[in-house]
């Protein structure tokens, strides 16, 4: 596996010094387009994260094909958002372990989403892109940070299964998410708001269970009034009829 890392900081991921990988270093965003022999593109984010997503963001629109992943610190971390469009992160913590099991499940499913062209989601207005981690909504994109995403997409290939919120932490946030199961709840209401008024009820909740996703509501049909305007002729014949 050939990886390029986009950084100024040569030790920015220790855990790759500990991995059988060839890593190409250079510096942040000026050669991954070029670099099509690639297994995977690195670029730190561990400082100036805005120039970072513009970075992540450019390579992306450029059609950089192969796994895009963000190296943040945890600190960082709440500013990683779906607009980055980078297809996963990694902590500058992780072991040798989990930095292998990322890249190799990335590799894995971009692979097979390539060969089954099965990387948009459309769900009625909805359509949710994995490669690009954007969603749309009757065109229009929506700003989702890169859980709220995750948590969508996730119960968007699951349509109708209920997932209880250990579940959704398991599947979403990952076995060592030690955060408590609120956290599943504000992300929920986070999405409902963003989904708004029509489409909040795509995320259902089955109480005392778990939320679960649900067919997007039909549109709003407007009923004729069942009471018409009387003609003039109709009203002045019953204004005859009470004078006689």
């Amino acid at each position: 596996m050939k990886l390029l890392l986009l950084t100024d900081d040569h030790d920015v991921l220790p855990a790759l010094d500990l991995l059988p990988y060839t890593v190409q270093v250079s510096p942040r965003g000026d050669q991954a387009v070029t670099a099509k022999d690639v297994t995977a593109v690195l670029v730190d984010a561990c400082a100036q994260l805005h120039q970072a997503r513009t970075v992540c963001r450019a390579l992306r629109g450029s059609g950089l094909d192969v796994p895009l992943i963000a190296v943040v610190r945890e600190s960082g971390l709440a500013a990683v958002g779906s607009d980055w469009c980078v297809d996963d992160f990694i902590l500058t913590t992780a072991g040798p372990a989990e930095v292998a099991a990322r890249l190799s499940i990335l590799v894995g499913r971009l692979r097979q989403e390539s060969a089954t062209g099965d990387s948009l989601l459309h769900v009625g207005d909805l359509t949710i892109d994995s490669h690009s981690y954007t969603t749309k909504l009757r065109g229009e994109a929506l700003a989702l940070t890169y859980k709220e995403f995750e948590l969508l997409k996730f119960l968007a290939q699951h349509p109708g299964r209920v997932f209880s919120r250990d579940q959704l932490l398991r599947e979403v946030w990952g076995y060592d998410y030690f955060g408590g199961t609120r956290t599943v709840d504000v992300h929920v209401r986070r999405l409902r708001a963003k989904l708004g008024p029509r489409c909040e009820t795509m995320i259902g909740t089955v109480r005392q269970v778990g939320y679960k996703f649900v067919s997007p509501p039909a549109a709003t049909r407007h009923n004729t009034p069942a009471i018409l305007a009387e003609s003039p002729e109709s009203s002045w014949d019953q204004a005859l009829a009470t004078l006689r």
